[in-house]
């Protein structure tokens, strides 16, 4: 009654796109420690799989970290609370503090432009 959709995929295809992600990662990574490098900024650059409010809290700990950093799309309050947000759990779950810096536009959006 009920046909189920079946997908064939070729093995080599999704391993090739497996290694074309990878090394798109391992490039993304490589500029982004040359940006901190270039601006002064010391640390590591690191790239760990889970769930990332999760992963940075850990990882902070793990590193003896003084503050986090971390950026916020502006998600509105019901999207945020459905969806959940990073830098929501990194503020409640962190034992250290908690810098959210807003991309500069943010507020300049159609209708809350501030003269």
């Amino acid at each position: 009654m009920f046909s189920h959709p079946t997908a064939m995929v070729d093995v080599t295809v999704m391993t090739n796109m497996w290694k074309e992600e990878e090394a798109r990662i391992h490039h993304l990574l490589e500029c982004l420690g040359d940006k901190m490098k270039n601006h002064g900024i010391g640390g590591r650059v690191k790239s760990i799989g889970g769930q990332p409010g999760d992963v940075v809290c850990t990882v902070a700990r793990d590193e003896g970290a003084s503050l986090i950093v971390t950026g916020c799309r502006g998600l509105g309050t019901i999207r945020r609370t459905l969806m959940g947000s990073v830098s929501d759990y990194i503020i409640h779950h962190s034992h250290i503090p908690v810098l959210v810096v807003r991309h500069k536009d943010h507020h300049h959006k159609k209708g809350q432009h501030k003269e």
